[in-house]
């Protein structure tokens, strides 16, 4: 591991790459500015522009000034927030608001945010103390970061902190809950004390969960299934769009704020990344209308060539996730792990028969099923009664024509199994048909 300080530089073959410090929601964010042959590249991964982000330095202005007075050849820029108007905020801003907030609540104070945020964890147990409050971590990644941070010295002067076996001995307006789980994952540490998993911790009527966290797209059905079942509980929910003043900001450039970058480095080609279709888009818009002579509009695998000549896409690179399936590697949309994903929602269900030369049926059909329950609970066995008989119907209605078409009796039992079992179970199963000829 070779360890770059900030501000550093390093040499890689042909090009040499200064890191430049910026602002982010986690610790020393830097931008990489990229000498080449050709001309400086400046990819600025994920920034913004704090005034005062409470850990660490501010975006490095000076260095960024410079790089533009050298020449920028392309500027590969955060597209996040790029229809949001004006600036992200503050972390002192978030800071202000979280130790007003918290001080005013009873009860228990359970507070969810992105463990990377080394500053907003800092801030909640900064309001813990100033409310009289102490302070348990939980949640795995929670535990991590703070050691990680502890043992860096990017945290210091950590109060004590309380174990999460020890926590439930606190009055409840002398405890508060610093959580995992702000996207509604349900093994987080939140996740698991909404549905009453929790080994130490539980919530209820009179208590408090603050989520100092933005909405992830995608995540939006987690999060609120989460939030109803901590309100079913008694349990009061803030949120970001709930409170009168900040509780969260971004980590990522609104329009003032990339406009500014714009005007430091003034690049003479745009980069756009980080964000779905419509971010790229907009971004490569917004660029040209800040006086960018060029801009892509690149998509994830796409090789840009930037100088000489023209600027454009000229070839794609294999790309996208891998899981190691077994003792194999394999692309993330593979029909072996899908296959997987949907047995594991609808179950599976086998079904033999067996028919004669002259399309006479010799034996069967025979079902057997796997993750299909009876209401018991045992796994699913008189209730195949109907699917069979579904099946001896739909083979006693075809031609004995028919059935010597493999093709026509496995399309026709496929059907009736996954229809009746949609009517007994709920649900259609994967269906695997064996034919047999005798």
């Amino acid at each position: 591991m070779n360890v770059v300080p900030l501000e550093g530089s390093v040499e890689a073959g042909p090009f040499e790459v200064t890191y430049v410090t910026l602002t982010h929601s986690i610790p020393e964010p830097n931008a990489l500015a990229i000498k080449t042959p050709a001309g400086t590249i400046l990819h600025t991964g994920d920034w913004k522009i704090d005034p005062d982000p409470l850990i660490g330095e501010g975006v490095d202005v000076d260095a960024l000034k410079r790089l533009g007075d050298e020449g920028v050849l392309a500027m590969v820029c955060d597209s996040t927030n790029v229809f949001v108007e004006g600036e992200s905020g503050s972390e002192a801003t978030v800071r202000r608001n979280l130790i007003k907030l918290i001080g005013s609540l009873s009860g228990r104070v359970a507070v969810a945010t992105f463990a990377s945020n080394v500053a907003r964890v800092a801030t909640v147990i900064e309001a813990a103390r100033l409310s009289g409050r102490s302070v348990c971590l939980a949640g795995r990644s929670m535990h991590k970061i703070v050691d990680a941070a502890v043992s860096t010295r990017v945290l210091t002067e950590l109060p004590d902190l309380v174990d999460e076996a020890d926590a439930g001995s606190f009055p409840p307006d002398k405890i508060l809950y610093l959580c995992t789980g702000s996207q509604g994952e349900e093994r987080a540490a939140l996740g698991r004390i909404a549905s009453d998993t929790h080994r130490h911790i539980s919530l209820g009527a009179g208590d408090t969960v603050i989520f100092s966290s933005r909405v992830i797209p995608g995540n939006e059905k987690g999060i609120f299934e989460l939030q109803n079942t901590l309100a079913e509980k008694g349990v009061r929910i803030i949120t970001d769009k709930m409170s009168k003043e900040p509780i969260h900001v971004s980590g990522h450039p609104a329009r003032d704020e990339l406009e500014r970058m714009y005007q430091w480095v003034r690049p003479r080609v745009s980069v756009p990344v980080h964000g779905e279709r419509r971010h790229i888009m907009e971004h490569a818009t917004f660029a040209k209308s800040l006086q960018v002579a060029d801009a892509v509009t690149p998509r994830n695998g796409d090789l840009i060539r930037l100088a000489p000549g023209k600027v454009e896409v000229i070839d794609v690179v294999p790309n996208g996730r891998l899981h190691l399936d077994g003792n194999r590697l394999v692309p993330a949309g593979s029909e072996g792990l899908r296959e997987r994903v949907a047995i594991s929602k609808y179950g599976y269900v086998t079904a033999s028969v067996s028919i004669d030369e002259d399309g006479s049926i010799a034996d069967g059909p025979y079902v057997s099923a796997r993750g299909l329950s009876e209401e018991d609970g045992s796994l699913a066995d008189e209730s195949l009664d109907a699917v069979e008989a579904a099946c001896d119907e739909a083979l006693d209605g075809l031609s004995r024509r028919k059935r010597l078409d493999d093709e026509v009796v496995e399309t026709l039992l496929v059907r009736a199994i996954r229809r009746t079992c949609e009517r007994v179970f709920g649900r259609k199963p994967l269906v695997d048909v064996t034919i047999m000829r005798v």
